[in-house]
């Protein structure tokens, strides 16, 4: 299996997109429930494409890709998620 971090990685990137830090943040898993904040969650990629996978079932809650000048975040995964900031 590859190795993964955790969704403390995420910090810089969507920190640019919500001008707070978002690792802090709780989402709630779309396919099994499990609540937890973003900095729990099993993070996949490199910095021009990351993966967000819940900690409890493994799907994808999230997807983050870096292209150029643009930054395009998926939450299929996620019900719900707390305000950012």
């Amino acid at each position: 299996m590859t190795s993964h971090l955790d969704g403390n990685v995420l910090a810089g990137a969507l920190s640019e997109l919500t001008g707070s830090d978002p690792t802090d943040t709780m989402s709630q898993c779309l396919s099994c429930d499990d609540v937890s904040p973003l900095a729990a969650e099993l993070v996949f990629g490199n910095p021009d494409a990351w993966v967000v996978r819940c900690r409890h079932c493994d799907d994808v809650l999230l997807v983050v890709v870096h292209r150029d000048t643009t930054t395009v975040v998926t939450l299929d995964g996620v019900r719900w998620w707390t305000e950012l900031g």
